[in-house]
């Protein structure tokens, strides 16, 4: 387990070593491998997650059957802490986009902790406020940004959570299939493709299968507005 990782968890800001070990000796660790499902759309959970390394999709399936990705998670994120707070059914499926290990408590064991330290549920009240201001930009992109805007916009938040620095640019290890990249940014594959080889002709970015480097910042910045 990367302890590091779970160290950047919302859930530990503000306590102490001692404390933050405490907690963690309560966890149980779970491995998964690309494809496997922690949890679907519909389940009765009673289960919180913190990702100790590797990348997670959250993702809803409407009643046609298609399916959308609400978010890409990674290290130090945290899954299933809304049933926390609004005990129910899980709102998407959890599956892993590569390989991952997390960290479980029981909804029980965290919420007897947070009665014993209080102050944990401002960092957790926090991490929740940051999702659904996500989710709102997500939104806002939807109806006022079109699908090259977008595409920019989504290659910009991987760079920034999951980007590695190199000499002339920034490598970006999504792990993501073209269809699961499209669903993402919430388009067709075809439009998305489209997008990412133009941006690729002009040099902004690099395309490599599951990753790619962008080598202008700038101008997806500029893209993306």
């Amino acid at each position: 387990m990367d302890i590091s990782a779970i160290d950047d968890a919302p859930l530990f800001a503000g306590i102490d070593h001692e404390e933050r070990s405490e907690l963690l000796a309560a966890t149980t660790n779970t491995h998964l491998v690309r494809g496997d499902v922690l949890f679907r759309q519909g389940d009765i959970g009673d289960t919180f997650y913190i990702i100790s390394s590797g990348k997670m999709k959250l993702g809803r399936r409407a009643p046609d059957g298609r399916e959308s990705l609400i978010a890409i998670l990674g290290p130090g994120e945290m899954i299933g802490e809304l049933t926390l707070f609004d005990p129910g059914p899980r709102t998407a499926t959890a599956v892993a986009v590569s390989d991952a290990n997390l960290s479980a408590l029981s909804h029980f064991q965290l919420a007897s902790w947070i009665r014993a330290h209080p102050g944990m549920a401002t960092h957790l009240l926090s991490a929740l406020a940051h999702r659904l201001r996500r989710t709102n930009e997500v939104i806002g992109d939807l109806v006022f940004c079109d699908v090259p805007g977008r595409v920019a916009r989504t290659i910009l938040d991987l760079s920034q959570r999951f980007g590695i620095p190199e000499d002339k640019g920034i490598y970006v290890r999504h792990d993501l299939t073209q269809e699961e990249l499209a669903q993402l940014v919430g388009a067709s594959r075809e439009t998305v493709n489209k997008a990412l080889s133009g941006f690729a002709q002009r040099g902004w970015i690099r395309l490599d299968g599951r990753a790619l480097s962008v080598m202008d910042l700038e101008r997806l910045r500029r893209r993306a507005k």
